[in-house]
């Protein structure tokens, strides 16, 4: 089994390595979090370093976009792609020369060798094994080939990879953070391409070498990761590394519980979130506790709380369900703690079309209501267009055509004057012993369309006069 890399005296440095194949995704930020809060408790460095070396995925633009959520949801780094650092560059692609350096040292101790194999007979060869109902794993063709054939063929420019070698039935061990000691026999563990046809490496060898130079000590990753793990074990005991401590986090489960995170219930994107409305630090509190807890019952952490209490002896080893229902609840707690300055930026981004004005009506009367921001456009329809409605909704409660007609009309009266609404409303409810659920049932229809809706007396100054009297004539309009 390999040492651990870490002791007290030693530095924590960790890492996030996203690929530029698409959008970080949430189960990503989590990890990114986790790797930033053992770094910053402890004084060390959190490093970001972006790994491209699918370039037949890599999406344009993605790179920009995935160190800018990251900042949207206030991380920071302290070495990375756009800053730099002592140990770049941070970018895969643009250290070649270091991979080709120490694929020359496995070459030359044979602990990899060369493979010819055209991708024909490599397919071949796993449809074969799947028809055998066996796991497709390369059959070692090229292993046998003599140093003189290698070098022919190197000579004729065939195209080649260089595969890991693997050694023969043996157990492979490491001590997992989270799970404890894992153990693999070598004869289920591939000889896996290291250096890809087109000279660049792949992720198994990039990500050992990599993180070697780069001094990291602790490594957060999926726990889909965990079957790939023995391959860099090998890598680092031919290399005669340390390998770094490791902890493979759960997956995101459906609210259910039943299956992983899928997009049939809503974004999976980190930054999906944010265009949905939610607050970045409400996001981090909610997916702080998927995976973790502090052995308290405290739910709501700052970030500074979180990094100062972070510890891996609570990393959960059940995996946890997303319960967008929970994020719903922290993001309102978050946005009723904010002040109205403080809300400002958010209904100016999600009510682009309200005034300012407007604005400082609605906020303290929607604050206490709001789930996430992108729900507002829905809540203050009624404030820009005249929603088309039937006029049964009118007399949801029961309410009677004539009593409904009595009660806009005089309603109109009160509306040419907004001060103190509230109470002269509840006095022409009393004086006319109307009822008040159907009245403010025909009042919420006739203003906004719809039978739910904020708190409309509150919510009429931000609709005006005019407004409010041409609603109240289209409502009676549809009951004469």
């Amino acid at each position: 089994m390999l040492k651990s890399f870490m002791s007290e005296s030693t530095p924590v440095r960790t890492r996030m390595a996203p690929s530029p194949t698409g959008e970080l995704h949430i189960g990503g930020l989590r990890t990114l979090l986790y790797s930033y809060a053992l770094a910053k408790q402890s004084g060390g460095q959190f490093i970001i370093r972006i790994e491209d070396t699918d370039q037949k995925r890599y999406v344009e633009g993605a790179e920009k976009r995935l160190l800018q959520v990251v900042k949207d949801y206030g991380l920071s780094w302290d070495e990375g792609p756009d800053i730099g650092g002592p140990y770049g560059p941070y970018v895969q692609t643009d250290r070649q020369n270091l991979y080709q350096q120490h694929i020359k040292t496995l070459l030359d101790n044979q602990h990899a060798y060369y493979c010819f194999c055209t991708e024909e007979r490599l397919s071949k060869l796993r449809d074969t094994q799947r028809a055998a109902k066996k796991i497709p794993k390369y059959d070692r063709h090229c292993l046998s080939l003599t140093p003189d054939q290698v070098a022919k063929n190197l000579s004729d420019n065939i195209p080649f990879v260089i595969r890991l070698k693997v050694p023969e039935n043996e157990t492979i061990t490491f001590t997992d953070i989270v799970r404890g000691p894992i153990k693999f026999n070598s004869r289920d563990v591939d000889d896996q391409v290291l250096i890809k046809s087109n000279g660049i490496p792949t992720y198994h060898f990039a990500v050992v070498v990599d993180d070697h130079l780069m001094k990291i000590t602790h490594i957060f990753r999926g726990e889909e990761w965990i079957t790939s793990t023995p391959k860099h074990v090998l890598l680092y005991q031919y290399f005669g590394w340390e390998m770094p401590s490791i902890a493979h986090l759960t997956v995101f489960l459906d609210p259910e519980g039943k299956g992983k995170m899928s997009k049939r219930h809503g974004s999976t994107h980190a930054q999906a979130f944010l265009d949905d409305g939610y607050l970045p630090e409400a996001v981090l509190n909610f997916i702080m506790l998927l995976g973790w807890n502090p052995g308290t019952n405290q739910e709501l952490f700052t970030l500074d709380e979180f990094v100062s209490q972070f510890n891996l002896k609570h990393l959960h080893k059940k995996a946890p369900a997303f319960d967008r229902k929970k994020l719903d609840y922290i993001n309102g707690l978050y946005i009723r703690q904010k002040t109205d300055v403080e809300l400002l930026p958010y209904f100016q981004k999600f009510l682009p079309a309200a005034t300012k004005e407007q604005l400082s009506i609605l906020i303290p009367v929607l604050k206490e209501r709001t789930v996430k921001f992108s729900d507002l456009k829905e809540t203050t329809r009624f404030l820009f267009e005249d929603l088309v409605y039937d006029k049964e909704l009118l007399l949801k409660k029961g309410t009677a055509p004539e009593v409904a007609i009595d009660m806009l009309n005089k309603t109109k009266e009160l509306f040419s004057e907004f001060s103190d609404l509230q109470n002269r409303i509840t006095d022409l409810i009393k004086t006319n012993n109307w009822n008040i659920g159907e009245y403010f049932m025909v009042l919420r229809v006739a203003i906004c369309g719809v039978a739910f809706t904020p708190p409309v007396v509150e919510c009429l100054p931000a609709l005006g006069q005019d407004s409010a009297l041409r609603k109240v004539d289209i409502a009676l309009g549809l009951l004469k």
